[in-house]
């Protein structure tokens, strides 16, 4: 059993996965409307000055390709850009985060998965995840490789041990959240 289990994430349509930048305060100009990770938004926008997430928990870029000043946004209305501490009105890119662990009670290594990733073993070096925090949207974890066998819903909230989603165990051994750019 110790190699059994998957998890991925429901497709973003299914999430309402949402986030929106403007270039004027209080959401006034030209915006940039995102579903998924986007490595380079700066060529539609000349700046950022707020933002509007309507779904998921994202990281924010200042720099093209996930580089640069970062900040976490969950749902919520940024009208200017020292709501999300921003130094600036410059973002380029943004990443939907998932945030996993490898022990109960969030304990252990933390893993922020960004973007797909077919082996959590290959990619973080861990055989377990035990623990996850579901900042926005719902995950499905599998039982099964190749997203087969039984299936866990994990709603918006925070889950300390396996037996709060439903499962035996917590042996989790590879992850694809279905998120393409």
């Amino acid at each position: 059993f110790h190699d059994k289990a998957i998890v991925g994430l429901l497709p973003p349509q299914l999430l309402f996965l949402s986030i929106t930048f403007y270039e004027d305060k209080n959401f006034q100009g030209r915006r940039y409307e995102c579903d998924s990770n986007c490595s380079d938004f700066h060529t539609y926008l000349s700046r950022c000055n707020s933002i509007r997430v309507e779904g998921g928990a994202w990281v924010v870029y200042e720099r093209p390709n996930y580089m640069g000043y970062q900040y976490v946004l969950t749902r919520g209305e940024y009208p200017e850009f020292r709501g999300w501490m921003g130094l600036n009105d410059r973002l380029s890119s943004c990443k939907i985060i998932h945030f996993l662990y490898e022990k109960v009670d969030f304990g252990g290594q933390e893993v922020e998965a960004a973007e797909d990733c077919p082996s959590i073993m290959d990619r973080f070096h861990l055989r377990e995840i035990n623990s996850c925090k579901v900042l926005d949207g719902s995950w499905v974890f599998y039982e099964l490789a190749n997203y087969r066998g039984l299936q866990y819903f994990v709603a918006k909230g925070e889950y300390r041990n396996p037996s709060e989603w439903g499962a035996v165990v917590g042996l989790i051994t590879n992850q694809d959240p279905q998120i393409k750019c």
